[in-house]
């Protein structure tokens, strides 16, 4: 049995346009202390924004329409040297478009603005990020979470349990930033990506610009970066990640004078520890703290009420005349783990009494639970989904209905599953969509027996076993109560997708095809034809493993067409699903009329029964007849 690839989209994505290397070089000489004063360059790499698109359309707001009405389909028409030529024209002299308004809800019952970009200006944003991001990332704290690559919330609260249960870290410090990404100082932003090393002045204008974009509706913004742009979630990152290493070099970076053994041994492999500089910083009036931070939510971890109280009033203090920004008062506080719940990422924890210690002390360990708010959001969600039920037309209908509640309920479970309490927390929930479908006539009609249709496979490994499975029109409908809790994953040692080292623990190079005709490809795309196009041309001779679609043959350079099934002419279009590759004869032989050349390309490929079939199919499509054989 073999071993399925490992494969991470956008790394593979980088692969088809050759830009990995430059990635892990500016990764690398980020790491060095390397001063950048020339992206802007980078940034309109031909091979960039050939990736910039695919990314893009990749992302799933790239169908959201800006001011402007447009979105990525309008994009995708352009050829490819028609967007490289206007991103460059863009960046010589940058002014963006207004940016939309738009309000969803918060938890709170409050709305969060959101700025949404036009395509154009979200194009040239994905082209900056991804130049940006590896220099960024070789300078963020290590602990930071929220919008980076490779890290998650589940990263983010294995932390925050390790610092409070095994570290014994009880009081947590809990910083409400008010308002944060409405009140980022632009000044002190573009000072903080200077301090970084980027200071290519061009670049700096250009994001100052794109900060100071216009709101359609309310004016020009003095401060703050839009929530919906694609850099906003970077810009964040910068803007904080001084905060990060300021919390650092209080306790775990400090300097001492005496240089402390950190090599050791952990299962025969090399690591490092602490432990013997943190027992002498202990000794002095150092404060211990620690910082775990997602996006603009941070907790700092303290030994002691005294130390946490200490850090507070710092935090505070330092936001204020640093970052310029307020904390919310009525939301942040110190809590003492052992005698109160904080939250985070939607889970509220705390720590509770559970056997002895080595030394005879109580041994506290982490309890947690749903937070309420989202318990409410859930039950709501549920009992609105399951009365849907009675109001479908068909069989049809219903199972689609049935099949978005097992997605939402698949998606609570993998994510709440971080919660120690994760059962009791949504078995309330569980019984009273067990009662509705039990008790309400037009919900009670629909329930049947299993049927003799087959359960998918998810259904079958995680929840054939619970005796609340219930069957709607034959469909199973996975009980939001049958969980199991699960520890939060730290994330895998070793993991950057800059670093080759790095990348082999979470993806797999390309190894079934020749890298060398990709490129080729990638430097050679059909000038007459869209971007949509070449992309996809680059995505089929991979997934294809660079054969003919009909024969299986490997192709070589001069020998790969690529097929529209349905013509352009009879509305086909360059979508992937609407492409094949296949060699130079079959391409002629799809479309071929003379009997004369049909048959001297079939003497020529020697087709089978299967191929024939397959041939004809894409023949017959094309609006040609099929081939008859003797």
């Amino acid at each position: 049995m073999t071993s399925r690839n490992k494969k991470q989209r956008k790394l593979r994505n980088a692969e088809y346009y050759d830009i990995q290397g430059i990635l892990d070089k500016l990764y690398a000489d980020s790491k060095n202390g390397k001063i950048f004063t020339n992206l802007v360059e980078l940034i309109c790499l031909p091979q960039n924004v050939e990736l910039a698109y695919r990314n893009l359309k990749k992302n799933s707001g790239s169908k959201t329409a800006g001011v402007d009405d447009k979105n990525i389909d309008d994009l995708a028409k352009l050829t490819n040297e028609q967007i490289i030529e206007y991103v460059r024209k863009r960046l010589n002299y940058y002014k963006p478009h207004k940016v939309r308004r738009v309000e969803i809800p918060k938890k709170n019952g409050k709305m969060r603005p959101l700025g949404i970009p036009t395509i154009y200006d979200r194009l040239i944003q994905q082209c900056i990020l991804q130049i940006l991001e590896p220099i960024c990332e070789a300078k963020f704290y290590p602990h930071s979470y929220g919008f980076r690559p490779n890290k998650c919330c589940e990263h983010a609260m294995a932390r925050a349990y390790k610092l409070a249960q095994n570290h014994k870290l009880h009081h947590v410090v809990d910083v409400d930033i008010k308002g944060f990404f409405d009140n980022v100082n632009h000044g002190k932003l573009l000072k903080q990506m200077w301090t970084l090393g980027l200071r290519d002045k061009k670049l700096i204008c250009i994001v100052s610009q794109m900060l100071k974009a216009e709101i359609a509706g309310i004016g020009v913004p003095t401060k703050g970066t839009p929530q919906g742009g694609i850099l906003s979630s970077l810009l964040a990152n910068i803007v904080l990640n001084e905060l990060d290493w300021w919390i650092a070099s209080q306790w775990e970076i400090f300097p001492t004078k005496y240089q402390y053994k950190s090599d050791v041994m952990r299962k025969g492999k090399p690591g490092i520890s602490h432990g013997h500089r943190y027992r002498a910083q202990r000794e002095t009036k150092l404060k211990e703290c620690y910082i775990v931070r997602y996006a603009d939510d941070f907790k700092i971890f303290c030994r002691n009420r005294k130390d946490a109280e200490r850090i507070f009033q710092a935090t505070t203090q330092w936001l204020k005349e640093r970052l310029f920004l307020e904390i919310s008062p009525e939301k942040s506080r110190i809590v003492n783990l052992r005698k109160g719940y904080s939250e985070f990422l939607g889970i509220r924890f705390k720590l509770i009494a559970k056997g002895k210690e080595k030394d005879g002390s109580p041994k506290f360990v982490i309890k947690s639970h749903i937070c309420d708010s989202a318990i409410e959001k859930i039950a709501e969600k549920m009992y609105v989904s399951v009365s849907n039920l009675a109001h479908c037309a068909d069989k049809r209908e219903l199972h689609v209905v049935v099949d978005s509640i097992n997605l939402y309920v698949l998606g609570i479970h993998q994510y709440y599953q971080m919660a120690t309490h994760i059962v009791t927390d949504l078995n309330q929930i569980n019984r009273s969509v067990l009662s509705r479908l039990g008790h309400k006539k037009n919900l009670k009609c629909l329930l049947t027996e299993q049927g003799e249709a087959k359960l998918p496979k998810y259904v079958v490994q995680k929840y054939s076993a619970s005796k609340c499975m219930r069957y709607i029109k034959g469909r199973a409908l996975i009980p939001i109560g049958f969980v199991q809790t699960k520890p939060p994953m730290f994330q895998k040692s070793g993991v950057c997708k800059y670093t080759a080292e790095g990348r082999s623990l979470i993806h797999d190079d390309l190894k079934t095809i020749n890298i060398s005709i990709l490129h080729y490809l990638m430097n050679h795309p059909n000038w007459n034809r869209s971007v949509e196009y070449n992309d996809n041309r680059l995505a089929l001779y991979c997934a294809q493993n660079g054969k003919c679609a009909i024969t299986g043959k490997v192709l070589e350079i001069g020998d790969i067409h690529c097929h529209h099934i349905v013509p352009i002419y009879a509305g086909g279009t360059d979508k992937y699903r609407n492409l094949k590759i296949v060699c130079v004869d079959i391409h002629k032989l799809i479309h071929a009329v003379d009997e004369r050349t049909i048959r001297g390309l079939l003497e020529k490929v020697k087709l089978n029964a299967y191929q024939l079939k397959r041939l004809n199919y894409l023949r017959k499509i094309a609006g040609n007849q099929e081939i008859q054989t003797a």
